[in-house]
């Protein structure tokens, strides 16, 4: 019997299956600092040999913005190192077909050597290994929300961004008569999702014209990743290839809600127990998961940079928009940052709610499952959960997160923990890369600056 895409482990295999196919040409890629995914397609013989030794991949991937301007002040990558080649390697594991090209086959790389200690995926991965040694397997699921457009990347250049058409119209939050009407887009969607092993355990409109929201399944934490990260890159693809657009920015309006990127996160002991779940405390909350939740909410300031990483993210995180303003945990709570969702062992989770759309993966969990374990590690009791409407409480001034990127930059430069967790040349090169984002935005004079200031002031 032929290979499948889930069934590739090995080096080995992943030759087989490319010669099983007949392919000339085998498209790879590799995903940013934004979660962008960098590739190209790559002749049989030359993936042949970069699957025994690696290949080279210009480093500049990781020294410029996702609009390809070079950043200044990295330490790792710039003028003065001339921007040579960083070595990377293909993973057989993440083998998965083209469902839009025919019997194509694609495979995710990661950066290793030096530049792995920068790598968005290297430093997940790194996160787990800390788990692993602690005696723990990470599960997670991430679910975004995410606008449809009828525009194309030539119609919304021409009008500005402005007046743009969403795909339906109206509030229809989990409308049947618009997954009805629309029913082959949304089968395009399962299906393609389900071909390319990243499976959506619920597919539903969302409350807004044209937003929809998907629920990935849950699964190892680190394929989870590899799973979110495909599903923004190919639904952008699928929906352009149908005259549509999508988009995960955290809020591409003021007069909707945000974009929402929930993590549901969970531990296994080595024994394939539960670790989250005790039957005799109060809400079935383990000791392990309430150190867990105290060491969430404690760093959530520090790291708040890598889970809402661009300028935008922060235009969600007002009060009542379904989005926390505060590092808050409550039973249920959908207006804290962390919502506890108690159940049986199968189901007992944390869910990690302020991430957004527009998150990186990789970087949002490796943030929500390292301050997690942090707090396992230093025994970190959390504040008394909230009960009731968090957005009309007052909090203690700890629990507070920066209101700005620039800010959220400084707070993980100068953390302990995110270096301890994640190393001092991924915090000063991630650092560097929200600041440049925030001075890319400080040369733009907005649309709210003219209509306030032109004439009055």
């Amino acid at each position: 019997m032929p290979l499948k895409p889930e069934q590739v482990k090995t080096v080995a295999q992943a030759k087989k299956i490319v010669e099983e196919r007949g392919l000339t040409h085998i498209k790879v890629g590799v995903f940013d600092g934004d979660a962008i995914l960098r590739g190209k397609y790559m002749s049989k013989a030359k993936f042949f040999s970069a699957l025994e030794g690696g290949f080279g991949f210009c480093d500049v991937v990781l020294g410029w913005d996702n609009q390809d301007q070079l950043i200044d002040g990295l330490d790792y990558t710039g003028w003065h190192t001339a921007y040579p080649d960083a070595w990377a390697r293909i993973i057989p594991e993440t083998c998965r077909d083209l469902p839009m090209e025919d019997n194509g086959l694609f495979f995710i790389c990661e950066f290793v050597n030096k530049a792995e200690e920068i790598c968005a995926r290297g430093t997940l991965r790194r996160v787990l290994d800390r788990a692993a040694k602690m005696g723990f397997d990470v599960y997670s699921a991430l679910e975004f929300e995410f606008f449809m457009f009828d525009e194309t990347p030539e119609s919304i250049r021409e009008k500005n961004y402005k007046n743009l058409t969403p795909m339906t119209p109206g509030w229809f939050g989990y409308s049947v008569i618009r997954n009805s009407v629309w029913s082959e887009l949304y089968q395009d969607i399962l299906d393609m999702c389900e071909k390319m092993r990243m499976p959506i355990e619920g597919l539903h409109t969302e409350t807004g014209p044209g937003v929809l929201e998907a629920a990935l399944g849950v699964c190892s934490a680190l394929e989870a990743a590899d799973r979110a990260a495909l599903f923004k890159t190919f639904m952008k693809v699928l929906a352009q290839r149908r005259g549509l657009m999508a988009t995960f920015m955290a809020k591409w309006s003021n007069s909707y809600p945000g974009q929402s990127g929930h993590i549901h996160i969970s531990l296994k002991g080595k024994d394939g127990k539960a670790v989250f779940h005790d039957p005799k405390k109060p809400h079935n909350i383990s000791d392990k998961m309430r150190w867990f939740i105290g060491g969430q909410q404690t760093l959530m300031p520090e790291v708040l940079g890598m889970v809402s990483p661009t300028v935008n993210s922060y235009s969600r995180l007002i009060p009542g928009f379904w989005a926390p303003t505060n590092a808050t945990w409550g039973i249920e709570n959908r207006t804290c940052a962390l919502r506890v969702i108690p159940g049986s062992e199968k189901s007992q989770r944390v869910e990690y709610r302020i991430a957004a759309a527009d998150c990186n993966p990789y970087l949002a969990l490796a943030a929500a499952i390292g301050s997690g374990l942090y707090g396992i590690e230093h025994k970190i009791e959390p504040q008394a959960p909230i009960v009731g409407n968090s957005y009309e409480m007052k909090h203690p001034a700890k629990l507070d997160l920066p209101q700005t990127l620039w800010e959220a930059a400084q707070r993980l430069r100068k953390s302990k923990a995110a270096r301890d967790l994640f190393g001092d040349a991924f915090v000063e090169h991630h650092a560097g890369t929200r600041e440049h984002e925030e001075r890319e935005f400080r040369k733009h004079i907005t649309d709210w600056e003219l209509a306030r200031y032109f004439e009055i002031i």
